[in-house]
């Protein structure tokens, strides 16, 4: 779940270690009370998403039963964009342990 404000999003998010970034799709950034503006698009983006403008955004994630956490994103304007939890700042929040013989992984807030 994504607060700000009084508004919320209910979404699933990838989970990428390879992503720079947070990306947030455009319609969430509005459907938080984002107001685009191409003039703070600033963001350079990189791979698929490259050579797309991107704002930043910040918002309270509720992952779980876990504490609210404030994450940061690159809200990309492009449709049909995922929900794209990366290194900034997700996995500086986060730790993340995978276990590619299992096809699993496991989120809990970062260690002390």
């Amino acid at each position: 779940m994504l607060h700000r404000e009084e508004q919320s999003v209910e979404s699933v998010g990838l989970v990428d270690s390879g992503a720079t970034v947070n990306v947030l799709p455009y319609d969430f950034g509005l459907q938080l009370g984002g107001v685009w503006d191409d003039r703070r698009a600033i963001i350079q983006l990189a791979g698929n998403l490259s050579n797309q403008p991107a704002m930043p955004f910040a918002a309270i994630a509720q992952i779980g039963k876990f504490p609210p956490t404030e994450l940061l994103f690159a809200w990309v304007k492009r449709p049909n964009t995922p929900l794209i939890l990366g290194q900034t700042n997700f996995f500086l929040e986060f730790d993340v342990c995978f276990y590619r013989s299992k096809l699993e992984f496991e989120v809990k807030p970062k260690s002390p």
